[in-house]
C-alpha cells in the first residue's frame, strides 16, 4: 500500500474540488440552453395556436363584445 502524507491528500482534494466547480459550471449552461430552447418552442407553438382561424375568431367574438356599447 502507498503510504500518502496529509499535504500529498490535501492537494488531491483541492484538485478535485476545482475539477467539481468546473464541470458543474457547464452544467449551469447547458442547463440555461435546454430552458432556451424549451421556451422558444413553446413560443412557436402559443404563435400558432393564436393565429389559427379558431382561436382569431373567439379572440375577435371577445373584443368586440368588449367594446360594444349596448
Amino acid at each position: 500500500m502507498i503510504a500518502v502524507t496529509r499535504r500529498t491528500r490535501n492537494a488531491l482534494l483541492r484538485r478535485w474540488q476545482a475539477a467539481a466547480e468546473r464541470a458543474e459550471a457547464g452544467m449551469s449552461t447547458a442547463e440555461y440552453a435546454v430552458g432556451t430552447i424549451a421556451a422558444v418552442a413553446f413560443a412557436a407553438v402559443l404563435i400558432a395556436v393564436v393565429k389559427s382561424a379558431t382561436v382569431r375568431s373567439a379572440l375577435e367574438g371577445i373584443i368586440s363584445s368588449a367594446l360594444s356599447t349596448r
